[in-house]
């Protein structure tokens, strides 16, 4: 009977867990005090975002004004300062995401010190039992000298089954809680590296975007009829350049085979910006009138019928879409770079720049088609290079024939596509022949809209 009764009060104080392990109360306030570093952290992120709003708002507002040398220089500031305040955002998510982590292991910790003491102690108390108590149970049960004694011993039995059931329950509790602490450490750390990875391409847009202003500011020397007398000559370059890339693709030789593209709707693209970016396309649809930021439309459009000079009759071969220089631009499926150029760096005959795509790269993909990224103020692939679906190809800019920040995203066919120079065709030796493009046989040339 004392065999039996210390073996059941002692169980059930494990199932009351008076054997667990109880942080202390430093090991509390410390707990304590990274959950406040880390709501303190949210309200910051929670005022930053706001600030990006607002930010946002302005650079809309000045966006439908006339394109003008301090409309562009104001855009490209208040993009800085909206710039500037993501990156302290991403710092404040890795400084939570730090804390979290140290969190999580101080949980773990107490998790695993817990079940190694309650294990240790029932190990301990169970062999003291065993070698001091010789006296089975059951013989205690029969030798008992009255049926309220039995009863007695009987109702103990149970608690004991209880005390068993419950204690190992908390063990089961705790070893699950430990597997889903473990699993949140793992998720935080992707996490981690995923906003210090946002971290790095958020300084690499702040600097282009510098880089862009102080261009600008130079080809300028801040003079409002200087960046008029640019934009003109842009538009005078692309319609040279133009106007001899159609003449070549009239003369190509490349045959297009419609049986061979994708089926159109089958959303075989992705696009070519981070889904929170397209977010904020979508809740500025009363900007653009459409949930993308796309300022332009494939094929024959307002502008490109206003502008026969530029688009030679054959319409926009691609389409826009707005975006602040610096934007990361990935690539809208996996493939190999075919290539990469920038027709900024030749001149014509007349020494201007042969601005049309600027900094541009295309992707070919075993679907028989390619993607064209232009206008890019960097470039981070080069030819031959293995891309994944979403990856960082370059960021956006306004490169070669691009009065505005966007992206010149197009899709070809790719048995109607090639890579070369005017002076490779023919040999032309005026205008840009030497500028480095896709050219493309005028049926290669497909609706991205078709595909995203």
């Amino acid at each position: 009977m004392r065999r039996f009764l210390f073996l059941s009060s002692f169980l059930l104080l494990l199932g009351t867990g008076c054997f667990s392990i109880h942080p202390t109360r430093a090991h509390a306030d410390a707990a304590s005090d990274i959950q406040s570093q880390i709501d303190a952290n949210k309200q910051q992120v929670d005022a930053l975002e706001a600030d990006i709003a607002a930010f946002q708002k302005q650079l809309d507002a000045l966006g439908a004004k006339k394109n003008t040398l301090q409309s562009t220089i104001s855009s490209l500031s208040l993009s800085q300062q909206q710039l500037a305040a993501q990156i302290k955002v991403t710092q404040s998510k890795i400084a939570s995401a730090n804390l979290q982590i140290e969190q999580l292991t101080s949980s773990i910790g107490d998790k695993e010190s817990s079940i190694a003491n309650d294990q240790s102690a029932i190990s301990e108390q169970l062999q003291s039992i065993v070698e001091n108590e010789q006296t089975p149970f059951v013989a205690t049960l029969i030798s008992s000298q009255s049926l309220t004694d039995a009863w007695q011993i009987a109702d103990r039995a149970m608690q004991l089954n209880q005390a068993l059931t419950n204690n190992i329950a908390d063990l089961r509790d705790a070893r699950t809680t430990l597997a889903k602490n473990r699993d949140q450490v793992s998720t935080t750390k992707a996490n981690l590296l995923a906003l210090q990875k946002d971290l790095t391409l958020q300084k690499r847009s702040i600097d282009a975007n510098k880089v862009a202003q102080q261009q600008l500011l130079s080809q300028t020397k801040n003079q409002e009829s200087n960046y008029q007398l640019l934009i003109a000559q842009k538009k005078a370059s692309e319609q040279a350049f133009e106007q001899a890339l159609v003449n070549l693709q009239s003369q190509l030789n490349l045959i297009v085979h419609p049986g061979l593209l994708p089926k159109v709707g089958t959303g075989l693209l992705a696009w070519p910006f981070s889904s929170s970016f397209m977010a904020n396309c979508a809740a500025r649809k009363s900007l653009f009138g459409n949930f993308f930021c796309i300022t332009q439309y494939f094929g024959t459009t307002p502008f490109s019928t206003a502008n026969p000079q530029v688009y030679s009759g054959h319409g926009h071969d691609g389409v826009d879409i707005a975006a602040p220089i610096g934007t990361p631009v990935h690539a809208a499926l996996a493939g190999t770079v075919l290539a990469t150029g920038n027709t900024d760096i030749v001149h014509d005959s007349s020494g201007r720049r042969c601005y049309s795509f600027g900094k541009w790269v295309m992707l070919i993909h075993g679907d028989g088609i390619n993607t064209m990224y232009a206008h890019l103020s960097e470039i981070d692939v080069q030819a031959g290079q293995s891309v994944t679906t979403g990856q960082v190809i370059g960021l956006s800019g306004m490169t070669g024939y691009a009065t505005g920040p966007h992206l010149h995203f197009g899709v070809y066919a790719s048995e109607g596509t090639k890579i070369m120079t005017l002076r490779q065709f023919r040999g032309a030796t005026v205008g840009c022949a030497d500028a480095t493009m896709p050219v493309a046989t005028l049926t290669a040339y497909l609706n991205p809209l078709s595909y995203l």
